[in-house]
C-alpha cells in the first residue's frame, strides 16, 4: 500500500455524544483551548475567519492561517480553508472533521487534504502536519472531557 501524499488523516474515537464533540469544535472559546484562538470563528457556511499559529521558516509559513467555512452540517460535519494568509498564491489546503455515532460515542475522522505530492514545500508542510495534527486532536478529546 502507498502512502497517500496529498491527504493526513486521523481516525479517533471520543467516549462522548457528537453533540457533545460539535460544541468543542465550533465555540470559539472551547476551539481556542484545543487548536488556536480564532479572530472571530463563526459556524456559517462563507464565513471567514483568522488563526495564529508559529511560523515556521523552513516552509516560510507566516504564523498566520487564514479559513473558510466551506462546509457546516451540525454535529456530523466541519470543512473548512486552510492557507497561509500572508502567502502569494493559496494552498487549496481544507481540512475537515467527520463525526459520526459509535456505540455510546463519536468518530472522528479528521482530514487535512490538498497536498501537492509534487511541491517539496508542500509535502514538508504534510510531513510537519502529520507529526502536529494528532496531538491536537488528543487535545480535542481532553476538551471534550472537561466540557
Amino acid at each position: 500500500m502507498t502512502e497517500d501524499l496529498t491527504t493526513i488523516e486521523i481516525d479517533q474515537f471520543y467516549p462522548h455524544s457528537p453533540a457533545k464533540v460539535w460544541r468543542a469544535l465550533t465555540e470559539p472559546e472551547l476551539m481556542a483551548q484545543w487548536l488556536m484562538p480564532t479572530t472571530d470563528f463563526e459556524p456559517t457556511v462563507g464565513h471567514r475567519f483568522r488563526m495564529r499559529a508559529r511560523p515556521v521558516e523552513a516552509t516560510n509559513f507566516s504564523g498566520e492561517i487564514a479559513c473558510e467555512v466551506l462546509e457546516l452540517v451540525e454535529a456530523k460535519r466541519l470543512r473548512i480553508s486552510w492557507d497561509d494568509a500572508h502567502a502569494a498564491t493559496p494552498t487549496g489546503w481544507v481540512v475537515t472533521w467527520d463525526l459520526r455515532p459509535e456505540g455510546t460515542g463519536t468518530r472522528m475522522i479528521f482530514t487535512h487534504s490538498g497536498f501537492d505530492p509534487d511541491d517539496a514545500n508542500a509535502q514538508l508542510s504534510r510531513t510537519i502536519m502529520r507529526g502536529g495534527w494528532p496531538g491536537i486532536v488528543r487535545r480535542l478529546g481532553e476538551v471534550v472531557d472537561a466540557a
